[in-house]
């Protein structure tokens, strides 16, 4: 009886001492791993390193490794950056670059901006574009081909020749019409916007600049019947005063000469006497 009781003694020390030195073996190893590990890091880490930079991050905040040189470090960002997209899962938010022909993406396969010498097209980056498509260089996508569009033919302008509407029998007319919508570089292009052709007119003379300006002044310058009455009355009123005027300012001369002459009739002259 002594002798199991003593057993068990030695079994429960080796047992206890087992436990104690993996407890003292792993800490050793978290050590060599993780040197300098703290709990009050900055810029948003939870945990962090001296070598390492950030070991995990706080809530809402993506982990990213950034490469100096050789050496990557840790980074905890509250959106991650141009090439990378985020994931979220419960144990740590994980920015994650994207393909290397995709410069920005929504998932690793879902790009939404291509890098140069490639075309975007439904979340891929394609060197070249699909039958139907077309390359953007403005956009840096794959685009529908777009064809020319033009409007309907307006009517024909009148006949003319030199520019003049008279004076000939054939000339030509011409109809017009507008480009709605212009092409793309591997679309149709545009038809003819102008259209010419002859014609042929009644011949007309042309009327003189001279002469046709010559009568338009004439009447302009024409009056009307009572206009012409008025203005005949008030010529013949005004001749009338005149005549009237003057007939008085003869009267008013001739009076002093009938008056000298009827003195000189009535005065004898000198009496002679004889001796």
């Amino acid at each position: 009886m002594q002798v199991r009781l003593i057993s068990w003694f030695f079994i429960t020390l080796n047992l206890v001492e087992y436990v104690g030195s993996q407890h003292a073996s792993r800490v050793r190893r978290q050590g060599r791993m993780h040197p300098n590990v703290s709990q009050g890091c900055q810029g948003g880490c939870a945990t962090c390193s001296d070598y390492n930079g950030c070991l995990s991050c706080k809530p809402r905040l993506f982990f990213v490794l950034e490469r100096i040189g050789m050496k990557q470090i840790g980074v905890c960002l509250s959106s991650c950056p141009s090439g990378y997209f985020g994931t979220r899962y419960p144990e740590i938010n994980k920015c994650t670059k994207c393909k290397a022909d995709c410069d920005t993406c929504f998932t690793k396969n879902f790009c939404t901006k291509c890098k140069s010498g490639f075309y975007l097209h439904n979340g891929k980056c394609l060197e070249n574009c699909p039958e139907g498509l077309e390359p953007n260089n403005h956009t840096m996508e794959c685009t529908s081909i777009v064809h020319c569009e033009a409007s309907e033919w307006s009517p024909w302008s009148p006949c003319t020749k030199k520019g003049k509407t008279c004076g000939f029998k054939r000339g030509n007319e011409t109809r017009v019409r507008e480009i709605i919508q212009h092409p793309s570089a591997k679309g149709n292009p545009c038809p003819a916007t102008s259209e010419n052709r002859k014609c042929t007119v009644q011949r007309k003379r042309c009327q003189k600049e001279g002469k046709g300006k010559k009568s338009r002044e004439e009447k302009g310058k024409k009056p009307n019947k009572e206009e012409s009455r008025e203005t005949r009355q008030e010529n013949k009123g005004r001749e009338s005063r005149r005549q009237n005027r003057e007939q008085r300012e003869n009267k008013n001369k001739m009076q002093p000469k009938k008056r000298k002459a009827q003195d000189k009739q009535q005065d004898p002259g000198p009496v002679s006497t004889a001796h």
